[in-house]
Protein backbone atom coordinates (compact mmCIF):
# COMPACT_ATOMS: atom_id res chain seq x y z
CA UNK A 1 0.00 0.00 0.00
CA UNK A 2 1.25 3.07 -0.80
CA UNK A 3 2.66 5.64 1.96
CA UNK A 4 0.03 8.50 2.04
CA UNK A 5 1.20 11.68 1.51
CA UNK A 6 1.35 14.58 4.10
CA UNK A 7 -0.46 17.82 4.08
CA UNK A 8 -0.47 20.56 6.84
CA UNK A 9 -2.66 22.93 7.60
CA UNK A 10 -3.98 25.62 10.62
CA UNK A 11 -6.23 28.11 11.86
CA UNK A 12 -5.08 31.21 13.57
CA UNK A 13 -6.97 30.89 17.58
CA UNK A 14 -8.82 34.83 17.10
CA UNK A 15 -12.58 33.20 18.50
CA UNK A 16 -14.86 30.67 18.48
CA UNK A 17 -15.59 29.04 15.22
CA UNK A 18 -18.33 29.59 12.76
CA UNK A 19 -20.13 28.32 10.01
CA UNK A 20 -18.00 29.82 7.12
CA UNK A 21 -14.91 28.18 8.93
CA UNK A 22 -16.54 25.07 8.63
CA UNK A 23 -17.63 25.30 4.86
CA UNK A 24 -14.11 27.43 4.22
CA UNK A 25 -11.85 24.74 5.62
CA UNK A 26 -12.66 22.28 8.55
CA UNK A 27 -15.22 20.32 6.38
CA UNK A 28 -12.23 19.72 3.77
CA UNK A 29 -9.83 18.91 6.54
CA UNK A 30 -12.49 16.14 7.86
CA UNK A 31 -13.09 14.65 4.28
CA UNK A 32 -8.67 14.72 3.57
CA UNK A 33 -8.22 12.51 6.84
CA UNK A 34 -9.02 9.47 4.50
CA UNK A 35 -6.83 10.30 2.11
CA UNK A 36 -3.46 11.81 3.30
CA UNK A 37 -1.22 11.99 6.94
CA UNK A 38 -2.59 15.03 7.98
CA UNK A 39 -1.08 17.70 10.14
CA UNK A 40 -3.23 20.08 11.77
CA UNK A 41 -2.00 22.93 14.11
CA UNK A 42 -3.76 25.73 16.01
CA UNK A 43 -1.53 28.91 15.05
CA UNK A 44 -1.35 30.67 18.44
CA UNK A 45 1.89 32.44 17.19
CA UNK A 46 0.55 33.29 14.31
CA UNK A 47 -2.43 35.35 16.02
CA UNK A 48 0.11 37.08 17.77
CA UNK A 49 0.69 39.19 14.26
CA UNK A 50 -2.00 41.35 14.46
CA UNK A 51 -3.62 40.92 17.97
CA UNK A 52 -0.22 41.35 19.74
CA UNK A 53 -1.90 43.71 21.84
CA UNK A 54 -4.28 41.97 24.12
CA UNK A 55 -3.13 37.97 24.00
CA UNK A 56 -5.61 37.31 27.41
CA UNK A 57 -8.30 35.09 25.03
CA UNK A 58 -5.88 33.73 22.98
CA UNK A 59 -5.28 30.74 25.63
CA UNK A 60 -9.14 30.05 25.61
CA UNK A 61 -10.06 30.36 22.43
CA UNK A 62 -7.08 27.75 21.87
CA UNK A 63 -9.09 25.08 24.43
CA UNK A 64 -12.52 26.42 22.31
CA UNK A 65 -11.22 25.53 19.17
CA UNK A 66 -9.62 21.97 19.19
CA UNK A 67 -13.12 21.18 20.54
CA UNK A 68 -14.12 22.53 17.64
CA UNK A 69 -12.69 20.61 15.42
CA UNK A 70 -12.87 17.20 16.97
CA UNK A 71 -17.34 18.47 16.85
CA UNK A 72 -16.65 18.82 13.32
CA UNK A 73 -15.25 15.80 12.93
CA UNK A 74 -10.89 15.83 12.83
CA UNK A 75 -9.95 12.29 14.38
CA UNK A 76 -6.33 12.20 16.96
CA UNK A 77 -6.47 8.88 15.64
CA UNK A 78 -6.24 10.12 11.91
CA UNK A 79 -4.77 13.12 12.34
CA UNK A 80 -1.56 15.11 14.07
CA UNK A 81 -3.57 18.11 15.98
CA UNK A 82 -0.95 20.12 17.64
CA UNK A 83 -0.33 23.93 18.83
CA UNK A 84 2.51 25.88 17.31
CA UNK A 85 4.00 27.56 20.13
CA UNK A 86 4.50 24.25 21.71
CA UNK A 87 6.82 23.05 18.89
CA UNK A 88 9.53 25.48 19.16
CA UNK A 89 11.54 24.04 16.40
CA UNK A 90 8.87 26.42 14.60
CA UNK A 91 10.96 29.60 15.73
CA UNK A 92 14.20 27.91 15.14
CA UNK A 93 13.50 27.55 11.64
CA UNK A 94 11.69 30.21 10.82
CA UNK A 95 14.96 32.14 12.19
CA UNK A 96 17.20 30.12 10.15
CA UNK A 97 14.45 30.55 6.71
CA UNK A 98 14.62 34.88 7.97
CA UNK A 99 18.12 34.56 7.27
CA UNK A 100 17.87 34.31 3.62
CA UNK A 101 14.44 35.63 2.79
CA UNK A 102 14.86 38.56 0.26
CA UNK A 103 12.29 41.71 2.02
CA UNK A 104 11.25 42.36 -1.41
CA UNK A 105 8.87 38.97 -1.61
CA UNK A 106 7.54 39.97 1.53
CA UNK A 107 6.72 43.05 0.46
CA UNK A 108 5.00 42.06 -3.01
CA UNK A 109 2.73 39.43 -0.43
CA UNK A 110 -0.91 40.86 -1.19
CA UNK A 111 -2.04 39.61 1.84
CA UNK A 112 0.24 42.14 3.62
CA UNK A 113 -1.03 44.78 1.26
CA UNK A 114 -4.67 44.08 1.71
CA UNK A 115 -4.83 43.51 5.65
CA UNK A 116 -2.70 46.30 6.56
CA UNK A 117 -5.76 48.42 4.95
CA UNK A 118 -8.76 45.87 6.13
CA UNK A 119 -7.13 46.12 9.81
CA UNK A 120 -6.57 49.80 9.76
CA UNK A 121 -7.54 50.25 13.39
CA UNK A 122 -4.65 47.92 14.15
CA UNK A 123 -0.14 49.21 14.02
CA UNK A 124 0.88 46.25 11.61
CA UNK A 125 4.02 48.30 10.84
CA UNK A 126 6.39 45.19 12.84
CA UNK A 127 8.48 43.20 11.53
CA UNK A 128 6.03 40.15 12.88
CA UNK A 129 3.20 40.91 10.42
CA UNK A 130 6.25 41.51 7.69
CA UNK A 131 7.66 38.29 8.13
CA UNK A 132 4.78 36.53 8.37
CA UNK A 133 5.05 34.44 5.45
CA UNK A 134 8.32 32.99 6.66
CA UNK A 135 7.14 31.50 9.47
CA UNK A 136 4.63 30.45 7.76
CA UNK A 137 6.84 28.39 5.45
CA UNK A 138 8.78 27.86 8.78
CA UNK A 139 5.37 25.99 9.80
CA UNK A 140 4.84 23.74 6.20
CA UNK A 141 8.60 22.46 5.26
CA UNK A 142 8.98 21.25 9.06
CA UNK A 143 7.12 18.61 8.63
CA UNK A 144 8.16 18.31 4.77
CA UNK A 145 4.34 18.40 4.13
CA UNK A 146 3.72 17.73 0.29
CA UNK A 147 0.61 19.91 0.20
CA UNK A 148 -1.25 22.49 1.69
CA UNK A 149 -5.18 22.71 1.31
CA UNK A 150 -6.00 26.29 0.29
CA UNK A 151 -9.03 28.17 -1.82
CA UNK A 152 -7.36 30.29 -5.10
CA UNK A 153 -6.94 33.16 -2.73
CA UNK A 154 -4.60 31.37 -0.91
CA UNK A 155 -2.30 30.20 -3.30
CA UNK A 156 0.29 33.36 -3.14
CA UNK A 157 0.77 31.70 0.43
CA UNK A 158 1.86 29.01 -0.42
CA UNK A 159 4.45 30.18 -3.55
CA UNK A 160 6.64 32.09 -0.97
CA UNK A 161 6.88 28.59 0.85
CA UNK A 162 7.74 26.94 -2.27
CA UNK A 163 10.13 29.71 -3.31
CA UNK A 164 11.76 29.90 0.38
CA UNK A 165 11.96 26.03 0.07
CA UNK A 166 13.34 26.16 -2.97
CA UNK A 167 15.93 28.90 -1.88
CA UNK A 168 17.08 26.91 0.89
CA UNK A 169 17.93 23.82 -1.09
CA UNK A 170 20.01 25.87 -3.38
CA UNK A 171 22.48 27.05 -0.64
CA UNK A 172 22.49 24.20 1.24
CA UNK A 173 21.53 20.89 -0.43
CA UNK A 174 18.26 19.14 -1.09
CA UNK A 175 16.61 19.32 2.13
CA UNK A 176 12.93 19.93 1.94
CA UNK A 177 10.41 19.30 -0.75
CA UNK A 178 8.38 22.09 -2.06
CA UNK A 179 5.06 21.70 -1.07
CA UNK A 180 1.98 21.77 -3.73
CA UNK A 181 -1.36 23.90 -3.34
CA UNK A 182 -3.96 21.67 -3.11
CA UNK A 183 -7.23 23.69 -4.23
CA UNK A 184 -9.86 22.96 -2.35
CA UNK A 185 -13.78 23.48 -3.00
CA UNK A 186 -14.71 26.16 -0.36
CA UNK A 187 -18.27 26.94 -1.07
CA UNK A 188 -19.14 30.80 -0.42
CA UNK A 189 -21.30 31.38 3.02
CA UNK A 190 -22.24 34.71 3.85
CA UNK A 191 -22.54 36.54 7.03
CA UNK A 192 -26.08 37.32 8.35
CA UNK A 193 -25.96 40.45 6.57
CA UNK A 194 -24.29 38.74 3.37
CA UNK A 195 -21.08 40.41 4.19
CA UNK A 196 -18.04 37.14 4.34
CA UNK A 197 -18.92 35.80 7.77
CA UNK A 198 -16.51 36.84 10.04
CA UNK A 199 -16.52 37.18 13.94
CA UNK A 200 -15.23 41.03 13.41
CA UNK A 201 -18.35 41.97 11.31
CA UNK A 202 -20.50 40.67 14.17
CA UNK A 203 -22.45 38.47 11.72
CA UNK A 204 -21.68 34.67 11.71
CA UNK A 205 -23.40 31.85 13.29
CA UNK A 206 -21.25 29.85 15.78
CA UNK A 207 -20.83 26.44 16.82
CA UNK A 208 -20.66 26.92 19.65
CA UNK A 209 -24.39 28.50 19.06
CA UNK A 210 -27.98 27.03 21.20
CA UNK A 211 -30.83 26.60 19.31
CA UNK A 212 -32.00 29.88 20.40
CA UNK A 213 -28.75 31.45 19.08
CA UNK A 214 -29.16 30.46 16.01
CA UNK A 215 -32.86 30.97 15.60
CA UNK A 216 -31.96 34.29 16.78
CA UNK A 217 -29.48 34.84 14.03
CA UNK A 218 -31.11 33.62 11.23
CA UNK A 219 -34.17 35.47 12.16
CA UNK A 220 -31.77 38.54 11.31
CA UNK A 221 -31.03 37.01 7.79
CA UNK A 222 -30.96 39.67 4.76
CA UNK A 223 -33.72 38.30 2.39
CA UNK A 224 -35.29 39.86 -0.78
CA UNK A 225 -34.32 44.01 -0.52
CA UNK A 226 -36.67 44.51 -3.28
CA UNK A 227 -39.48 42.28 -0.87
CA UNK A 228 -41.38 44.90 1.39
CA UNK A 229 -44.38 42.62 1.99
CA UNK A 230 -45.66 39.07 2.06
CA UNK A 231 -47.74 39.62 -0.56
CA UNK A 232 -44.81 40.63 -2.79
CA UNK A 233 -43.15 38.00 -4.96
CA UNK A 234 -39.50 37.32 -3.77
CA UNK A 235 -36.42 36.58 -5.46
CA UNK A 236 -34.48 33.29 -3.63
CA UNK A 237 -31.39 34.10 -5.67
CA UNK A 238 -30.41 37.32 -3.90
CA UNK A 239 -31.50 35.78 -0.79
CA UNK A 240 -29.30 35.08 2.29
CA UNK A 241 -31.46 32.16 3.91
CA UNK A 242 -31.91 30.83 0.86
CA UNK A 243 -29.01 29.89 0.21
CA UNK A 244 -28.81 28.27 3.55
CA UNK A 245 -31.90 26.44 2.36
CA UNK A 246 -29.14 24.71 -0.37
CA UNK A 247 -26.74 24.03 2.30
CA UNK A 248 -29.10 22.49 5.02
CA UNK A 249 -32.32 21.91 3.68
CA UNK A 250 -33.40 18.93 1.51
CA UNK A 251 -33.91 18.90 -2.25
CA UNK A 252 -37.63 18.97 -1.55
CA UNK A 253 -37.99 22.00 0.68
CA UNK A 254 -35.38 23.77 -1.47
CA UNK A 255 -37.98 23.90 -4.79
CA UNK A 256 -40.46 23.89 -2.71
CA UNK A 257 -39.32 27.55 -0.97
CA UNK A 258 -38.08 29.17 -4.28
CA UNK A 259 -41.32 28.50 -5.81
CA UNK A 260 -43.60 29.38 -3.12
CA UNK A 261 -41.42 32.93 -2.87
CA UNK A 262 -41.57 33.78 -6.21
CA UNK A 263 -45.35 33.48 -6.25
CA UNK A 264 -45.23 34.96 -2.77
CA UNK A 265 -46.91 31.95 -0.88
CA UNK A 266 -44.20 31.89 1.59
CA UNK A 267 -43.24 34.85 3.68
CA UNK A 268 -39.74 35.78 4.74
CA UNK A 269 -40.66 35.04 8.34
CA UNK A 270 -41.99 31.42 7.88
CA UNK A 271 -39.12 31.07 5.42
CA UNK A 272 -36.51 31.78 8.23
CA UNK A 273 -38.22 29.72 10.83
CA UNK A 274 -38.03 26.84 8.68
CA UNK A 275 -34.35 26.99 7.93
CA UNK A 276 -33.46 27.73 11.72
CA UNK A 277 -34.92 24.22 12.39
CA UNK A 278 -33.40 22.35 9.94
CA UNK A 279 -29.97 23.80 10.56
CA UNK A 280 -30.33 23.27 14.37
CA UNK A 281 -31.00 19.74 13.37
CA UNK A 282 -27.92 19.91 10.80
CA UNK A 283 -25.61 21.24 13.83
CA UNK A 284 -27.32 19.04 16.52
CA UNK A 285 -23.98 16.00 16.05
CA UNK A 286 -21.80 18.41 16.53
CA UNK A 287 -23.25 19.88 19.31
CA UNK A 288 -23.65 16.55 21.16
CA UNK A 289 -19.91 16.12 20.10
CA UNK A 290 -18.93 19.30 21.73
CA UNK A 291 -20.69 18.41 24.98
CA UNK A 292 -19.02 15.38 25.14
CA UNK A 293 -15.24 16.88 24.90
CA UNK A 294 -16.57 19.84 27.45
CA UNK A 295 -17.39 17.63 30.37
CA UNK A 296 -13.97 15.25 29.57
CA UNK A 297 -11.28 18.29 29.67
CA UNK A 298 -8.39 15.79 30.86
CA UNK A 299 -9.55 13.98 27.35
CA UNK A 300 -8.78 17.01 25.64
CA UNK A 301 -5.72 18.12 27.19
CA UNK A 302 -4.19 14.48 26.45
CA UNK A 303 -5.10 14.67 23.05
CA UNK A 304 -3.47 17.73 22.63
CA UNK A 305 -0.12 16.20 24.52
CA UNK A 306 -0.06 13.39 22.24
CA UNK A 307 -0.68 15.64 19.12
CA UNK A 308 2.46 17.67 20.05
CA UNK A 309 4.55 15.16 20.82
CA UNK A 310 4.40 13.16 17.71
CA UNK A 311 4.44 16.42 16.02
CA UNK A 312 7.46 17.53 18.16
CA UNK A 313 9.27 14.14 17.29
CA UNK A 314 8.90 14.87 12.96
CA UNK A 315 9.88 18.43 13.38
CA UNK A 316 13.20 17.64 15.68
CA UNK A 317 14.19 14.97 13.13
CA UNK A 318 13.83 17.92 10.12
CA UNK A 319 15.82 20.42 12.66
CA UNK A 320 18.72 18.18 12.47
CA UNK A 321 19.00 17.59 9.15
CA UNK A 322 18.56 21.66 8.88
CA UNK A 323 21.32 22.16 11.45
CA UNK A 324 23.75 19.71 9.55
CA UNK A 325 22.96 21.28 6.25
CA UNK A 326 23.90 24.87 7.33
CA UNK A 327 26.80 23.44 9.26
CA UNK A 328 25.41 24.44 12.77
Amino acid sequence: MPEKKRILSGMRPTGPLHLGNLHGALANWVKMQEQYDCFFFIADWHALTSDYEDTASISGYIHNMLIDWLSAGLSPEKSTLFIQSHIKEHAELFLILSMITPVPWLERNPTYKDQIVQLSNKDLSTFGFLGYPVLQAADIIIYKANGVPVGVDQVPHVEITREIARRFNYFYGNVFPEPESILTETPKILGIDRRKMSKSYNNAIYFSASPDEIAAGVSKMLTDPQRARKSDPGDPDVCNVYEFHKFYSDSKTVDRINQECRTAKIGCVECKKIMAQNLIKALEPMREKREYYEARPQLVDDIIKDGCDKARRVARRTMAEVRAAVNL
